[in-house]
């Protein structure tokens, strides 16, 4: 469940707002000396942005104002891959979804209703995600979580944080990866801004945005003067195998001397809502900041039987505070254009502070929200901050009217480019039809192209992408990896546009070449191709494994009586709809013709398939039918996909195994015609023990 009920479109268009009104007020301040307003409100707007950033990381690069403010610009450290991914949280907001978490853990793992599902309820530090990486029991490395699969090394700087043990007792494991949260405690975080103050410094918004801003120094010698500390409360890799539930781990690690925070057991869901309760009444009486509780299966041998799905592990949630609200009132309704052409209805607000954050823009989703809430220009709404970061108008308070409202007529024209905006089938978005014609959609579809998850190039920034743009420096994604043989010899270099110079110049160039070998699914993310995220792209790229098989057959798919489209759609996830969008992405010309010019310029590295020594199905194409009796159909879909195993959902001539329970139908008819080799689930499990 998304935390917001927002889409990427409506986060990335309140990401782009927060990032051009942060920027003009920078300007201001710093260029002008003449800010238009208060310090206190400037912070806020910037503990928005970073919240929202937090919540849809994706949407960090390397030049948004929460990664320069206090803080040395990112492209200073080295970039690391995590042994182990550090993954994210999906959320729960209620005792009914707290409810069905527990429930979906029964289901995966087969368990009776009488079984106690045992989990640990920690609270959720909002601080920076950081990894402590042991060797021989000393201290090696210390990393951000960055996407998941590479981070920051900090090491530096996190040996000046007093509270992190630089070495571990002599039992410890060899290797040993602590996940945790650097933070900042309150009275720190005020004593801090006092002395900033004093010094005639700007004051940081909030405890996470210093401690992040203290971490990212380039000189440690900074980071150590500021009140930084540590909470453990997660492995990742490790030498060996130390625990078996989730409170021995925390207990080992604070027999270590890694701090942590306390935690409770919970055995039910009567018990997760009385702690819910206490720790949020307790909430303003912490020295540090939390957002939720985190809930995970205390027993290991569990954790590892539920594995993870997409970005977030199956056997740990979060639990967020509720959302807080505030009443204002709605001046005007602008149209926001983004990457899929999706036109998106933002409210302008007067200004008013919700949870500590002041407020002037919240978004309405689409066409049928705004007639289902019967918003008006002029209403007074209540608005929330869902999640504590994006603003939503919750509800029209229509006993305020006095008439003067006006109704919002939905355009049926782009706003940027002037082409013809319709809606299609039962879709609810209403979209621009320009495609690359329109500068709307092609700004965005650049900055969703060397965003974090997609090629990640530092340097190249929104602001930086709309001037380039607009400039004719880049206007389709190849054109980055051939700027800068066209930089030279011209009249008017990079280095020497305002605000660039010869070694701002030197970095980007740098940063560009370092992405020119990418993995296949991160290509294939980059993209853009409408409903074709993170996940879907690597499920892409472990069934095609290279982009040319994967051009290929998209173009054969676009018969849907063809092998290829049986293919496409058998594929774990992708039904008709997703695969109409891939096989319209490849039939056209324009996008060939990207596809083709970037080719040039990139080694797409074709997919390697998880490889495990003794995994006799790594690679290999698994369809399960039937009832199984020894675990779920689920359990035995995710364990198949942790050993190297394609999991598909219908039987053809390239399946290598079918795994028949009970009751199996057609699927095992149409393998012993096709002479597929059947497994009974004993059989099944012989093979990947």
């Amino acid at each position: 469940m998304s935390l917001f009920d927002l889409d990427a479109e409506d986060a990335k268009a309140r990401h782009a707002a927060l990032v051009r009104e942060i920027r003009k007020h920078d300007a201001l301040y710093h260029g002008e000396d003449n800010p238009e307003i208060s310090d206190a409100e400037y912070d806020k707007l910037r503990q928005e942005l970073e919240k929202l950033e937090a919540e849809h990381p994706e949407l960090t690069t390397p030049d948004s104002p929460t990664q320069t403010v206090g803080a040395a610009p990112s492209s200073g450290f080295k970039k690391v891959r995590h042994a182990v991914p550090m993954l994210s949280l999906s959320n729960v907001f209620s005792e009914e979804e707290a409810e069905d978490f527990i429930g979906r853990i029964r289901r995966f793992l087969g368990l009776g209703e009488d079984e106690i599902v045992e989990l640990a309820a920690e609270p959720k530090i909002d601080g920076l995600s950081c990894s402590l990486r042991y060797e021989n029991r000393k201290l090696a490395m210390a990393a951000t979580r960055g996407d998941g699969a590479e981070g920051e090394d900090i090491t530096e700087n996190v040996k000046t944080i007093q509270n992190v043990p630089q070495s571990l007792p002599n039992d410890a494991p060899d290797i040993l990866e602590v996940r945790g949260e650097i933070y900042m405690g309150r009275h720190d975080f005020e004593a801090l801004n006092k002395r900033q103050i004093e010094a005639g410094k700007q004051i940081f918004a909030n405890p996470r945005n210093a401690a992040a801003g203290s971490v990212r120094q380039l000189d440690s010698t900074i980071t150590a003067d500021r009140p930084l500390k540590f909470f453990g409360y997660a492995l990742g890799e490790i030498s060996e195998n130390f625990a078996e539930t989730q409170e021995e781990i925390r207990q080992k690690l604070a027999a270590w001397g890694i701090p942590e925070t306390p935690y409770k057991l919970c055995r039910s869901v009567s018990e997760i809502m009385e702690n819910y309760q206490a720790v949020l009444e307790a909430r303003a009486d912490l020295d540090y900041e939390i957002d939720g509780i985190v809930y995970k299966v205390n027993r290991l041998d569990w954790q590892e039987r539920l594995g993870f799905v997409s970005r977030a592990p199956r056997w740990a949630t979060a639990h967020k505070f509720p959302a807080e609200q505030a009443v204002t009132k709605l001046n005007g309704i602008d149209i926001q254009v983004g990457r899929t052409g999706a036109l998106t209805p933002v409210a302008r607000l007067e200004q008013i502070t919700v949870g500590g954050v002041v407020v002037s823009n919240a978004t309405l989703h689409n066409k049928d929200e705004i007639e289902r809430k019967g918003v008006r220009i002029g209403d007074t709404v209540v608005v929330q901050r869902a999640g504590d970061v994006i603003p939503q108008i919750v509800k029209v308070l229509e006993d305020k009217r006095d008439g003067s409202e006006k109704e919002f007529i939905f355009p049926d024209t782009c706003p940027a480019c002037g082409s013809l905006a319709i809606r299609e089938g039962g879709d609810v978005v209403t979209r621009c039809t320009g495609g690359l014609i329109c500068p709307a959609q092609a700004t965005e579809r650049l900055k969703h192209f060397v965003s974090r998850l997609a090629f990640d190039i530092e340097g190249l920034g929104s602001k930086i992408i709309e001037q380039f743009y607009e400039d004719g420096l880049i206007k389709s994604p190849a054109d980055i990896f051939t700027l800068e043989e066209r930089n030279k010899g011209t009249l008017t270099p990079i280095r020497a546009r305002e605000g660039w110079g010869d070694l701002s110049e030197k970095n980007l160039f740098a940063s560009i070449n370092e992405r020119r070998n990418i993995a296949l699914n991160r290509f294939i993310y980059a993209l853009g191709i409408r409903q074709v995220g993170e996940a879907t792209a690597k499920r892409l790229a472990g069934a095609y494994g290279t982009i040319e098989n994967l051009k290929s057959a998209m173009i054969a798919a676009q018969n849907h009586e063809s092998e290829a489209y049986a293919d496409l759609i058998a594929i774990e996830d992708i039904g008709p709809a997703v695969a109409d969008d891939l096989i319209g992405f490849f039939s056209e010309d324009h996008n060939l013709e990207v596809l083709d010019a970037l080719a040039l310029q990139l080694d797409i590295q074709p997919f390697e398939a998880l490889r495990i020594s003794d995994s006799a199905v790594a690679g290999k194409t698994v369809v399960f039918t039937g009832t199984l009796s020894k675990m779920t159909r689920q359990e035995a879909k995710a364990k198949a996909e942790s050993l190297g195993a394609k999991v598909s959902g219908s039987v053809s001539k390239k399946t290598d195994y079918v795994v028949a329970g009970e009751d199996a139908g057609s699927k095992l008819k149409k393998a012993n015609e096709l002479g597929v080799t059947v497994l009974s689930e004993d059989e099944w499990l012989d093979m990947i023990a």
